[in-house]
């Protein structure tokens, strides 16, 4: 929402996996502005994804919440997706450790619970996401540090 009314020029196409879309269809009913879209039903482990084109791709707090697989699927599906065209953007926000070291130790605490609630979650290192990016054909555009200790990671096309 708050993406969406701030850049009313684009058209948003939100998603998520089943069994999340029913409350996201009522927030964005009630809420939603007119270029936010009605959610589709996406999990990256999809092949294809229901998105065939867009010109970017921006995903907030998830690589940290799924399987490595799952994150692999992300980058497959993200590369399928944002094939063609030079000014195509890939966006992640969340938290990510560098050359093996969290950032805070809020960040290395946060692991651990996620890592307590399914042993396949936790904290991304950056290299190894940015590694997956690579192979899609994407390079590493920028890397900001935001607020709560996350980081803003922004791909394009090599």
């Amino acid at each position: 929402m708050f993406f969406a009314r701030a850049l009313p020029h684009l058209l948003w196409q939100p998603s998520d996996r089943t069994e999340w879309l029913a409350t996201l269809r009522a927030r964005i009913a009630g809420e939603g502005p007119a270029n936010l879209a009605a959610p589709i039903e996406l999990d990256v482990s999809m092949a294809p994804w229901p998105i065939v084109s867009a010109d970017a791709i921006f995903s907030a707090n998830t690589l940290h919440i799924m399987a490595w697989h799952d994150v692999e699927a992300f980058f497959a599906g993200a590369g399928r997706t944002l094939a063609e065209g030079a000014h195509r953007t890939l966006a992640v926000y969340g938290p990510f450790k560098y050359r093996g070291a969290f950032t805070t130790p809020s960040n290395a605490a946060f692991d651990a619970s996620l890592k307590a609630r399914d042993p396949a979650s936790g904290i991304r290192d950056f290299e190894a996401v940015d590694a997956l990016a690579r192979a899609r054909g994407f390079a590493l555009s920028a890397d900001h540090a935001m607020p709560a200790n996350n980081q803003l990671l922004v791909w394009v096309p090599a």
